[in-house]
């Protein structure tokens, strides 16, 4: 047990591991020793219909270059008000980080009134621009996002504008992101809807390889639910749970704490409790080795 103990001090002189990972082996080293010892941001309707309204005086704007340069300073200066009519121009003009960005504050509710409709619409502008071109590499990140957000949005339909639910078609979405941009998001997705069997058919193997992909990228979701399907052995074959622990922990120590990350939390806590000590230290050993390989 000492020996386990002294391996280990290695990484606390590594200061980068450290900083980022050291709680990750604190969790699984304390489990061994007990084991043998503001209100939100105002909406902007009534602001954005003053603006709009006939008799206000619209911003004039070189081109929609110009205009897009307009809204996203105004946007990082707290003026949502201009920013969101200096980007309506420019996504209104075709500029596909506009319509991003537009989608982003409506879908968030980011300085204006959330609203789903619009945020559905003008991210659904950018993948009919881009299903068939491949954008700069600027816009990529850009892109894929809005390929994943309007499959989460079809997976699930919007009741509010009438948009049904197209679990086949978000499928697709969320394929064609997971591939041509390899979004982790997208891949995540992709390997949730072949374990749920929801827009294709179920196929546990299929989705536990997406899931890898996604892992390894360190999205914490991908890496929870893989480890959790390793660790009971629902990935297929044997159970593999010093791997599946390491997975757990790695995703337990990124998660943000949220109730939307409690799940997470739940799952590590609960295979942390039932591992053995031999499994605990193998979890630690592999963690080791995958950190090395991270750098």
């Amino acid at each position: 047990m000492v020996r386990f103990l002294s391996d280990k001090s290695y990484m606390r002189r590594d200061a980068r591991r450290r900083a980022i990972f050291s709680a990750a082996f604190g969790a699984l080293c304390t489990a061994i020793l007990v084991t043998t010892f503001s209100a939100p941001a105002p909406a902007l309707d009534s602001a954005d219909q003053r603006m709009t309204s006939p008799t206000a005086q619209l911003p004039m704007f070189k081109d929609p270059q110009s205009a897009l340069r307009a809204g996203i300073e105004s946007y990082h200066a707290g003026a949502r008000g201009a920013s969101v009519e200096a980007l309506r121009y420019a996504a209104d003009s075709g500029e596909s980080l506009a319509q991003w960005k537009l989608a982003k504050m409506y879908a968030d509710g980011d300085g204006v009134a959330r609203d789903d409709s619009k945020a559905f619409d003008y991210f659904s502008k950018i993948i009919e621009h881009f299903t068939d071109d491949d954008p700069d590499p600027g816009l990529r990140s850009a892109a894929s996002s809005a390929f994943v957000a309007v499959g989460l949005y079809l997976r699930e339909g919007i009741a509010s504008a009438k948009v049904p639910a197209d679990p086949e078609r978000a499928f697709d979405l969320f394929r064609y992101a997971a591939t041509f941009f390899r979004n982790a998001d997208a891949q995540y997705n992709v390997a949730r809807m072949y374990l749920d069997g929801n827009g294709v058919k179920k196929d546990v193997r299929q989705g536990v390889s997406w899931l890898d992909l996604a892992a390894r990228k360190g999205h914490v979701q991908a890496q929870a639910l893989l480890g959790q399907l390793m660790f009971t052995g629902f990935a297929g074959g044997a159970p593999q749970r010093p791997r599946g622990l390491m997975y757990l922990t790695l995703a337990r120590e990124a998660a943000s704490g949220s109730a939307s990350d409690q799940w997470i939390i739940d799952l590590h806590d609960k295979a942390l409790a039932s591992a053995s000590e031999t499994e605990r230290k193998a979890a630690v050993g592999m963690l080791e080795s995958y950190l090395k390989h991270q750098e």
